[in-house]
C-alpha cells in the first residue's frame, strides 16, 4: 500500500529527530512526518507547474498550523475549530519562509505552497525549532527546484550551556533563546531574545547551532538521493540578452548620478522611474508593451548595480551617508497629553509615534494555544498603515509583517519590564509608524523605551535599536557593512541584521542573509558596528529623557496591591460575588483576587487615589480581625427592644446591649440612636464559643460621679 523510506538524525544526548516520506499526504509534490520523541510535524509541499503571466518573483506560501488535537484539547470559541491563524502560527510561519526563500531560483516563479501541520504534540517539545526541518524535508523530497537543503534549530544558553532544540522548562530560566536557520555551508536566518548578552556570546551560540544543522543538511541529502529525486525542469522567464544590454548602457551612468544625488526617497523614486520611461520611448512604440516586464527586470539590476557599486567604490550612500553614520535623529515625549505615556522617535525618514498604556490583570492578554496556555503582562503592537509609505491604497487587517516586526520589539523590551511587586500593571505599548524608510522595528524598539519612561515605568535598563546591512561583490572579497539602512538598502542589498539591547548587551536580534558564504568575521564585525551604532543612539535618546519619571502621570489609574489570608479570600468575593461587586459599584474602582500558595493577591485598580483608597479600606475592614479592647467606629445597622446591632468592620457586626448605650438607664434603644448612626465602641467580649461581639458605648463615656 505504500513504500516508506525512513531516516534518523542524532542530536548527540541520546534525543533523535526521524524524517519519514512516503506513506503520507502522497498526492503533494512532496511530504514528510518528522517526530521527534512523541511530537509529529506533517510537511508537504505542492507547486504548480508553470508560472502566472508577469510573475517576475517567487510566489512562495507558508503556513505553520497546530492542531488542537495533536495534545488532545478542543479550540476555544463558539464553533470549536481551529479558525484563523494565531500570532503564534505566522511568527513560525515566517521563521520558515525567511529561510527557504532566498534558495528557491531566481528565475523560478511558480506558485508554491508549503503547509506544515502539528498533528501530535508532547507537553515539553518546542515544535517551532523543528518546522523549517520539516519544510525543507518536504522539498528535498520533491521535484521542485530549491537550492538546500536548510535547517534551522533552536539554540539556548542554560545555567551556561549551550543546547539545542531545548524544553518549554530549560527555556525559561536561559539567558539566550534563539532560532538558527542554515544549509550545510551558511547562516541563512537567525531570531531571538538574549538576557544582555555580548556580541561574542551571541556568535557562539551562532556558530554551535549552525553544527547541529549540518548533519540533518546530510541527512535529507541521502534521503533524496535513495529515492532518485529528479528536479523539474522550468522555464518561467523569457530572456533577451541585447535588450538587456541596452538598458545598462542607456541607464547605467545616468542611475548612478542620481543615487549619488542624495534626494529623498520620493523624490529618488520618482527620478529612477523617470530613466526607465526615457529608455521605454527609445523603443519601437508597438515593442513597448510587450517588452515592458523583460526592461523592468534588467532596470532592477542596473539600479541595484550601481547604488552597490557606488557604495564599495566611493564610501557613500543613497543619502550621503558614511558606511556607519546614523541618520539625524529627534525624539520628543509626552506628545499625547491623555496617554499614560508617549514618545515620538524619528530617524531619517522612518517615524515611530508610540503610546504606553496602564491596567489590570484583567487587561492582560489571553494564551491559549495547543502547548501554550497563560497570561502575559506586557504586550507590544506595531502598525504600519499604507500612508507611512506614501501608498494609495486601503488598510485591510493587520499583516504578517506587522507582526513579526511587533514581536521583535516586544522580545527587545520585554525582559527590561519589572516583575511584580515592583509592577502590578499590565502594559501594553502600540507602536504607530507614520513615515517610512527602514528600520522601522528599531524606531519601535526606541519609542518604546521612550514611552515607557514617559509613563513612569521603572524600566530597568533603557533598550535601543539598529539595523545593519552588507553590499558584497561575488567573486571579491570586497564588502561594505552599513549602519541603520535605509529602505532601499534593505531590498537591494545582502544582509538585514537588527540588533536592540542596553549599554550591558544584547536583548534581541534578526538577521536575515540574502548571499552564500558569508563568514563569521564579517557577522563579528557587523556586530561590533552594530554596537557602536546604538550606543549613538541611546545617547541621543537620553538626551530627551534619561530615567523613568519619578511618578504616573495625574490621570494615570493608581494600583495598589495588598495580601490578604486565603481563608478570607471568600470573605471579600461574598456569595455569588454579591461582596465585590457591590465594593466596585459604590467605590468605582477595580479589583481582582489572585490566590498563590497560602495567601491571596489583591489588586485595586482606580482612576483617582479616592476610589483606590475608598476600594483598599473596605476590603482590609472585611479581613481585619476585630480586637478586644480595640475601639472602632461603627454604623447602627438594626435597632432591637434590647439593643442595637453596630457594624464596626465590613461584615462584622456586634450588638451594643442597651445597658452598654449609657451609663444611665434607658427605657427605649431610641431615645439615644437611631439607624444609620455613626457610633464609637469599644470591642469588650467576642464570645469563645459562638464568636459573637460584644460592645459598649458607656465605657468611652465619663463615668458620672455617685450622688451622696
Amino acid at each position: 500500500m505504500y513504500n516508506a523510506v525512513k531516516k534518523t538524525i542524532e542530536l548527540g544526548d541520546g534525543r533523535t529527530i526521524t524524517i519519514e516520506t512516503g506513506k503520507l499526504a502522497k498526492q503533494a509534490h512532496g511530504s514528510v512526518v518528522l517526530t521527534m520523541g512523541k511530537t509529529m510535524l506533517l510537511a508537504t509541499v505542492v507547486s504548480a507547474q508553470e508560472a502566472k503571466e508577469d510573475v517576475d518573483f517567487m510566489p512562495l506560501s507558508v503556513e505553520y498550523k497546530e492542531k488542537f488535537a495533536a495534545s488532545g484539547r478542543f479550540p476555544g470559541g463558539f464553533l470549536k475549530r481551529e479558525s484563523r491563524p494565531s500570532d503564534y502560527e505566522i511568527l513560525v510561519a515566517r521563521l520558515v519562509d525567511r529561510a527557504l526563500r532566498p534558495l528557491f531560483p531566481d528565475d523560478y516563479h511558480a506558485e508554491t505552497f508549503v503547509t506544515i501541520n502539528l498533528i501530535s504534540a508532547e507537553k515539553e517539545i518546542m515544535p517551532d525549532a523543528l518546522a523549517g526541518l520539516a519544510a525543507s524535508a518536504a522539498l528535498a523530497v520533491s521535484d521542485i527546484p530549491f537550492n538546500g537543503p536548510i535547517s534551522e534549530v533552536r539554540v539556548a544558553r542554560i545555567d551556561g550551556q549551550l543546547k539545542i532544540n531545548p524544553t518549554f522548562e530549560e527555556v525559561e530560566r536561559a539567558d539566550i533563546d534563539m532560532i538558527v536557520g542554515a544549509t550545510y555551508d551558511n547562516i541563512l536566518m537567525v531570531e531571538g531574545e538574549l538576557k544582555e548578552v555580548s556580541e561574542a556570546e551571541m556568535l557562539e551560540a551562532i556558530k554551535f547551532a549552525h553544527e547541529a544543522i549540518k548533519p540533518m543538511c546530510l541527512a535529507q541529502m541521502e534521503l533524496a538521493k535513495e529515492l532518485g529525486v529528479e528536479k523539474r525542469t522550468y522555464c518561467h522567464e523569457t530572456n533577451d540578452e541585447e535588450l538587456k544590454e541596452k538598458v545598462h548602457e542607456f541607464c547605467y551612468d545616468k542611475v548612478y548620478q542620481v543615487a549619488k544625488s542624495m534626494l529623498p526617497k520620493h523624490e529618488r523614486s520618482a527620478a529612477f522611474e523617470a530613466i526607465k520611461q526615457e529608455f521605454l520611448e527609445t523603443l519601437p512604440e508597438e515593442e513597448r508593451e510587450a517588452k515592458q516586464a523583460m526592461v523592468n527586470r534588467y532596470y532592477h539590476e542596473v539600479e541595484k548595480k550601481a547604488m552597490r557599486n557606488m557604495i564599495l567604490n566611493e564610501g557613500v550612500r543613497l543619502d550621503g551617508r558614511k558606511t556607519n553614520e546614523i541618520r539625524p535623529i529627534w525624539c520628543e515625549v509626552d506628545y499625547l497629553p491623555m496617554a499614560h505615556g508617549s514618545a515620538i522617535f524619528t530617524r531619517g525618514e522612518t517615524q515611530s509615534l508610540t503610546t504606553v498604556t496602564l491596567g489590570t490583570k484583567l487587561d492582560e492578554k489571553i494564551i491559549d494555544e495547543v502547548l501554550m496556555q497563560g497570561t502575559e503582562k506586557f504586550t507590544l503592537h506595531y502598525n504600519f498603515p499604507p500612508f507611512s509609505t506614501g501608498d494609495a491604497r486601503p488598510s485591510r487587517g493587520v499583516s504578517r509583517r506587522e507582526i513579526g516586526h511587533g514581536n521583535l520589539a516586544h522580545r527587545a523590551l520585554k525582559n527590561m519590564i519589572p516583575e511584580e511587586p515592583e509592577n502590578p500593571y499590565a502594559i501594553r505599548v502600540v507602536s504607530d509608524i507614520l513615515e517610512s524608510n527602514g528600520s522601522s522595528s528599531m524606531a519601535t524598539v526606541c519609542a518604546g523605551t521612550l514611552a515607557l519612561m514617559d509613563a513612569g515605568v521603572k524600566i530597568k535598563k533603557p533598550v535601543s535599536g539598529i539595523a545593519m546591512g552588507l553590499i558584497t561583490e561575488k567573486g571579491s572579497d570586497r564588502y561594505a557593512i552599513l549602519s541603520d539602512i535605509l529602505g532601499d538598502e534593505d531590498h537591494l542589498g545582502d544582509m538585514d541584521f537588527k540588533v536592540t539591547g542596553t549599554r550591558d548587551g544584547i536583548t534581541a536580534t534578526q538577521m536575515d542573509i540574502k548571499v552564500d558564504g558569508l563568514s563569521y568575521e564579517v557577522l563579528a564585525k557587523a556586530l561590533q558596528q552594530a554596537h557602536e551604532g546604538r550606543m549613538h543612539i541611546l545617547n541621543v535618546m537620553l538626551e530627551t529623557i534619561s530615567e523613568p519619571r519619578p511618578d504616573f502621570k495625574p490621570h494615570a489609574p493608581r494600583i495598589e496591591q495588598f495580601n490578604i489570608p486565603r481563608e478570607s479570600i471568600g470573605a471579600v468575593i461574598g456569595p455569588g460575588g454579591k461582596i465585590i461587586q457591590e465594593i466596585q459599584r459604590e467605590t468605582q474602582a477595580t479589583i481582582t483576587i489572585e490566590e498563590i500558595n497560602d495567601h491571596g493577591i489583591v489588586s485595586v485598580f482606580a482612576d483617582s487615589a479616592e476610589s483606590r483608597d475608598a476600594a483598599v479600606k473596605w476590603i482590609k475592614g472585611i479581613v481585619a480581625v476585630p480586637e478586644v479592647g480595640e475601639v472602632y467606629k461603627g454604623k447602627v445597622k438594626s435597632i432591637m427592644p434590647f439593643g442595637a446591632f453596630i457594624e464596626i468592620l465590613p461584615g462584622k457586626d456586634g450588638l451594643l446591649h442597651i445597658s452598654e448605650i449609657e451609663w444611665r438607664r434607658l427605657e427605649k434603644v431610641e431615645d439615644v440612636l437611631k439607624e444609620g448612626d455613626i457610633v464609637e465602641v469599644k470591642l469588650i467580649e467576642i464570645d469563645k464559643k459562638t464568636g459573637k461581639l460584644k460592645l459598649s458605648r458607656k465605657v468611652l463615656l465619663p463615668k458620672p460621679e455617685k450622688r451622696r
